[in-house]
């Protein structure tokens, strides 16, 4: 093994995976749905920030949508 390499001649590519990687966003999340994922993922051992992901990607997966509507005042 060589004690060192020159790589100034080494031709660059892009990284076939960064169509894959996550995304850092900034969501505003009420305290008690923070309480809820940092608890259950706790009990799976699991960061809370990965459990919301794979909860949502199972929303996206599974094409769930949410009823938003609201009632007609009388």
């Amino acid at each position: 093994m060589k004690t060192e390499y020159d790589l100034s001649q080494m031709k660059s590519r892009k990284n076939p995976y960064a169509s894959k990687l996550k995304k850092p966003v900034t969501m505003r999340l009420s305290e008690d749905v923070i309480v809820y994922f940092k608890k259950m993922a706790e009990e799976d051992g699991v960061p809370y920030q990965s459990l919301i992901n794979l909860y949502l990607r199972d929303c996206v997966a599974q094409h769930r949508k949410i009823d938003i509507t609201w009632p007609a005042k009388p």
